[in-house]
């Protein structure tokens, strides 16, 4: 199980890398697409980031809904913190 502050960590080092942001830019308020500049095809290369950090995917849906880099750590904590089904 990861804390908020742990998945926050991580998606501010994959935004950093992936999308050659500044530190200072990432916020848990900074939105995605008006602050970030981040577009349809970045979300896809962030989706399949995550999923590579934590072996699951956040379906594409739930992704639709989010905003800001703390939508993105609330979407990341649903789905690592969810059992698996048999």
């Amino acid at each position: 199980m990861q804390t908020h502050d742990e998945v926050f960590t991580i998606l501010r080092a994959a935004l950093i890398e992936l999308f050659e942001l500044a530190p200072e830019q990432i916020s848990l308020e900074a939105n995605l697409y008006d602050d970030l500049e981040i577009d349809s095809i970045d979300a896809v290369d962030l989706i399949d980031h995550i999923k590579r950090q934590t072996g699951k995917k956040i379906a594409a849906e739930e992704f639709k809904a989010v905003r800001t880099v703390g939508d993105v750590v609330e979407a990341v904590l649903r789905v690592v913190n969810t059992p698996a089904a048999n």
